[in-house]
């Protein structure tokens, strides 16, 4: 499975897709099955609002307890952000799609960012 991110040009946030708009939430992100046509359909929708967001990839994503998460320590990091302290930013909402990114485990690298890093 994947997902969608990038961030937002005015203030940085991390936000995914979900149905043609960015929303700051992984929990409610669409996801895309890995051989669905769909998510880079997608992604190329997604360049096309370059005014209000930059850089968008697929995230790899894989079902952790209690949910979904992305495979990449790095995304999940961002989806959880800022993760400075556990009181601040998306973490101290908590929930379940919070607790599903706490329990996800695993380090490795996202196709999608492999492939931009791959471009530049």
């Amino acid at each position: 499975m994947k997902a969608i991110t990038a961030n937002r040009l005015i203030d940085g946030e991390v936000v995914f897709w979900k149905s043609g708009q960015w929303i700051e939430r992984f929990a409610e992100a669409q996801f895309f099955a890995d051989d669905d046509d769909a998510g880079p359909a997608a992604v190329q929708a997604a360049l096309a609002q370059s005014k209000v967001i930059v850089e968008p990839y697929l995230i790899d994503i894989v079902e952790s307890p209690g949910g979904w998460a992305p495979v990449s320590y790095r995304e999940r990091l961002r989806a959880l952000g800022p993760t400075n302290e556990p009181t601040h930013g998306k973490q101290a909402e908590g929930g379940a799609g919070v607790e599903a990114l706490l329990a996800a485990t695993g380090a490795a690298r996202s196709t999608g960012r492999v492939d931009l890093i791959r471009r530049k």
